[in-house]
C-alpha cells in the first residue's frame, strides 16, 4: 500500500512522515522510522508545495487559483521566499501594485544578498516609476556570485537607466550584459538603438548584426535596422531590413510608420 500526503489544511501533518511497516514477520522489527522534522520544516515544506501549486495556476491561466494557494502557502510561512515572490507576480499581473510591491520587497528581505530577489524588486520599482531606487536593487543582483543570469539584472538596470535619460549608464549596463552572455538579445538591441541615438550608426550596425544573427526577429529590430543601414547610405541594406519588416509584421507599428513615411514622399 502506498500512503500519499494529503493537501489542504492537514497538510503540515501529513508532512510529519509516512512510516511503512516492512519485515518478514510483519512486527515491525526491521523497520526503521523515517527522521522526524519540526514543526518550523513542517511549514516550510507545506508553503513549498502550495507554491509550486500556484505555479502550476499560473501557468494555466488561474490567477485567482494561483491567488488562493499562495495566501495559503504564506499561512503556513510567512518567510518562504519564492511564495513572497510568486504572491508579489500575481499581485503586479492583476495590478494590485502596492501589494506586488510589499511583496517583492519581503522577499528581498528575506534574502538580500541573492541575486533574483534584488532583480525582481529592481524591476518592480523600474516599472512603477522609482527608477533610481530600482538601479540599485539591480547592482545588489549582479553582487551575488552565485547569481546564475547577471547578465539579465544588467540589461535590466540599463533599461531602467534610460527611463530617467541616464544613457551613459545605461551603454555600460548593455556592455556588462553582453561580455557576461554575448547573445544577450535585449542588451545587442538596446545598446544598437543607444549607439544609433548618440549618432553612431556605424558602431550600432554591428550590435544589430549580432541581435539578427540570433534567428529572433522583431519589428522594432527590423525598423533600427532600416534606419542604421539608411543612415550609412547603404540602400539595398535597408531596402532588405524594410521587405523583412513589411513582409513578417505586416501589421505593425513600425511597418505602418515607413509605409505612411514611403506615401508621404
Amino acid at each position: 500500500m502506498r500512503c500519499k500526503p494529503l493537501l489542504g489544511l492537514g497538510l503540515s501533518l501529513a508532512l510529519a512522515g509516512c512510516v511503512t511497516v516492512g519485515g518478514n514477520s510483519g512486527s515491525g522489527q526491521d523497520s526503521k522510522p523515517l527522521p522526524k522534522t519540526s514543526k518550523a520544516e513542517q511549514r516550510q515544506e507545506a508553503a513549498r508545495i502550495h507554491t509550486e501549486l500556484a505555479q502550476h495556476y499560473i501557468a494555466q491561466g488561474d490567477l485567482q487559483g494561483a491567488l488562493a494557494k499562495l495566501q495559503m502557502a504564506l499561512q503556513f510561512d510567512q518567510d518562504y521566499a519564492p511564495a513572497q515572490t510568486v504572491i508579489a507576480f500575481v499581485y503586479e499581473k492583476i495590478n494590485n501594485l502596492p501589494e506586488a510591491e510589499a511583496h517583492y520587497r519581503k522577499a528581498q528581505a528575506l534574502e538580500p544578498t541573492k541575486g533574483a530577489p534584488n532583480n525582481n524588486l529592481g524591476q518592480f520599482l523600474c516599472h512603477t516609476g522609482k527608477e533610481q531606487e530600482g538601479v540599485g536593487y539591480f547592482q545588489k543582483a549582479v553582487a551575488d556570485p552565485f547569481y546564475a543570469t547577471p547578465d539579465v539584472a544588467y540589461t535590466n538596470a540599463g533599461i531602467c537607466q534610460l527611463r530617467v535619460n541616464d544613457t551613459a549608464g545605461a551603454e555600460a549596463s548593455f556592455r556588462d550584459a553582453i561580455a557576461r552572455n554575448p547573445v544577450n538579445g535585449d542588451a545587442l538591441f538596446h545598446l544598437a538603438e543607444v549607439l544609433y541615438r548618440q549618432g553612431d550608426a556605424f558602431r550600432a550596425r554591428a550590435f544589430i548584426q549580432r541581435f539578427d544573427a540570433l534567428g529572433q526577429p522583431n519589428a522594432a529590430a527590423l525598423k533600427l535596422g532600416y534606419d542604421i543601414e539608411s543612415r550609412l547610405g547603404n540602400t539595398d541594406a535597408a531596402q532588405t531590413y524594410l521587405r523583412r519588416l513589411q513582409s513578417q509584421f505586416p501589421d505593425s507599428e513600425q511597418a505602418r510608420a515607413l509605409k505612411t513615411t514611403a506615401s508621404s514622399q
